[in-house]
């Protein structure tokens, strides 16, 4: 954990949230990636979140998106500091949806959710700079 970020929370600033917990994942689960598309067409219901065993995971993505997002309104956040490549969390990078490790421009679903509801979103790599 970064040092700022246990300091936001030491002090009631932050919050913590896992949207692929929320969603009903277990630690550790295997990897997921979008396939045909992003976050917002993952949304829009034209792409899904698949599992590298091919089970579609689409539900529980949305489902700890809508919970995330509940969260963040609930205490008023106008900032959401998220993991990137995730493609539930990834705020401008996610990975291809080929399991080969290859990366692209792109939004995970919560990033999307929240974005669409105003709430700013950006990554652990560019907030900590």
């Amino acid at each position: 954990m970064d040092e700022k970020i246990q300091k936001l929370l030491n002090e009631n600033q932050a919050i913590a949230v896992c949207p692929e917990l929320l969603g009903g994942f277990a630690t550790p689960r295997e990897p997921a990636e979008i396939i045909g598309g992003n976050g917002e067409d993952v949304l829009a219901g034209t792409a899904k979140v698949v599992d590298r065993s091919g089970t579609d995971v689409t539900d529980m993505y949305l489902e700890g998106a809508y919970i995330t997002l509940a969260k963040a309104q609930e205490v008023s956040a106008t900032m959401v500091v998220l993991k990137e490549n995730s493609p539930s969390c990834g705020s401008s990078m996610i990975y291809n949806g080929e399991f080969k490790g290859k990366k692209i421009a792109g939004n995970g679903v919560t990033t999307a959710l929240l974005r669409k509801n105003g709430i700013e979103v950006t990554s652990e790599e560019n907030w900590l700079l």
